[in-house]
């Protein structure tokens, strides 16, 4: 019963069960009459679509926001999405905040897995402070969106406009109201929508625990190595897609040929920072090059940074795979960043993580070439890489998707969101070391 109980109450099987129930209470609301302006309700499987798609902060959508829920649908997308970017737990804890109850181990363990972070250390110290930091950095955003929205639209629309789109970016959604699709394509050339936007997805990619370490820097004088490498590998993929993205579209007369040159860098900025898992647009995805399409598909796959609102295989595992290959060529057993020696472990994990998040790709992938058929190959290894990246960005591909291909995508959602390993932790009955070692084998490798 004792070993039973704790198969139950495994930190990932928790996660992974209270996603799932959360997505099915979001899709439950948002098939009543009360959710849509049609007053019929979405039907089942799109609603569960769009559930799933908010609490696994993606914004890949079926039905456009905008034109098709009331207030009511809208406001629980919007719950949907600040409850998936945060994680339950947190919401759970802050629950027990308010009613005064005390913070079990239990509880505390569900954190650090939630949170991924390294020890249990402080764990509800952080979780106060992602409430207030998120509470805050929304508050701010929204504000600031509100008064340039205040020049096109009544106050209380902008107000309203202004915080659904601080806290659908800040979460790294991508979700929005400004209708048919169209994203924030009509502020391609805005600085201030521009970069309150990319600031919303870059803080709430970045993670819980480097925002931490930024506050407490005036305190502390120092970076651990987690943070510094998330805030380099970061820093220096949205300077290089940038760049890449401002050559490869100069010349498209879809895209940045018509804008001003600080048109031309502020979008190509935009189109750099929001493949870091958040979806929202400012050029039409489907007027871009192949090459700056396949580009935003690697920037998708790396995705954000660990203990965030993001998803994609982590900017730490991508650099730590970069490390162990330059130590390779270098002929060095050890992978250092900063003269500190990353274990084994977290090279095999790293590892781990990068495959099975390109085996889900590739799968998800071919099954959709048989479910969608006729639709261009790159148009969906797109579709899945943002699904599994949660991005949401789209070629166009979410609202023609047959049922099947709504389910492939939706299992893609939450792979992405909750994390290969963390699922695979979730249904292997027991995880314990071999009580022995084999002897060595060798074997040729390239």
């Amino acid at each position: 019963m004792m070993n039973m109980r704790r198969y139950i109450f495994d930190p990932p099987k928790v996660l992974v069960a209270g996603f799932a129930l959360i997505i099915l209470l979001g899709a439950t609301l948002l098939t009543l009459p009360v959710a849509t302006n049609d007053g019929k309700g979405l039907p089942w499987i799109d609603a569960l679509f769009t559930a799933t798609s908010a609490t696994c902060v993606t914004g890949l959508v079926v039905v456009d926001t905008g034109t098709t829920f009331t207030l009511f649908g809208q406001l629980v997308i919007l719950a949907l999405i600040q409850v998936g970017g945060l994680g339950f737990m947190t919401f759970a804890t802050f629950f027990a905040f308010l009613i005064g109850k005390r913070i079990s181990l239990k509880e505390r363990l569900l954190l650090q897995e939630a949170l991924n972070n390294l020890s249990i250390e402080g764990i509800v110290r952080l979780v106060k402070r992602i409430l207030v930091f998120t509470v805050v950095i929304e508050l701010i955003g929204g504000l600031l969106l509100t008064i340039r929205f205040a020049f096109d639209m009544p106050l209380a629309k902008a107000f309203y406009f202004g915080m659904f789109h601080a806290i659908s970016n800040f979460n790294n959604a991508g979700f929005d109201l400004m209708g048919e699709f169209r994203s924030l394509t009509g502020y391609v050339e805005d600085p201030v929508v521009t970069l309150v936007v990319c600031a919303l997805i870059t803080l709430g990619g970045i993670g819980f625990i480097v925002m931490n370490e930024i506050y407490e820097y005036r305190q502390t004088r120092r970076f651990s190595l987690h943070t510094k490498l998330v805030l380099i590998t970061s820093g220096l993929l949205v300077v290089f897609g940038t760049l890449f993205i401002f050559l490869l579209e100069f010349h498209n007369s879809k895209t940045l040929q018509p804008l001003s040159p600080l048109g031309k860098f502020l979008a190509s900025l935009f189109q750099a920072v929001t493949p870091r898992t958040a979806g929202a647009n400012t050029l039409n995805i489907p007027d871009l090059t192949q090459p700056t399409l396949f580009l935003i598909i690697f920037l998708m796959f790396v995705g954000a940074s660990p203990g965030s609102t993001g998803g994609g295989i982590k900017t730490t595992t991508f650099v730590t795979l970069l490390g162990a290959v330059w130590s390779q060529i270098k002929g060095k057993e050890d992978v250092t960043f900063f003269k500190k020696r990353i274990v084994y472990d977290t090279i095999y994990k790293a590892l781990t993580v990068t495959l099975s998040g390109l085996f889900i790709v590739i799968v998800i992938t071919m099954l959709l070439t048989i479910t969608e058929p006729g639709q261009d190959f790159l148009m969906i290894l797109f579709e899945a890489t943002s699904a599994f990246g949660t991005v949401g960005l789209s070629m166009g591909l979410t609202p023609q998707l047959s049922p099947i291909g709504k389910v492939l995508i939706m299992l893609t959602m939450f792979a992405g969101r909750v994390g290969p390993l963390t699922i695979a932790y979730a249904v292997t009955l027991h995880r314990k070391p071999d009580p022995f070692r084999y002897p060595k084998g060798r074997i040729m490798i390239g």
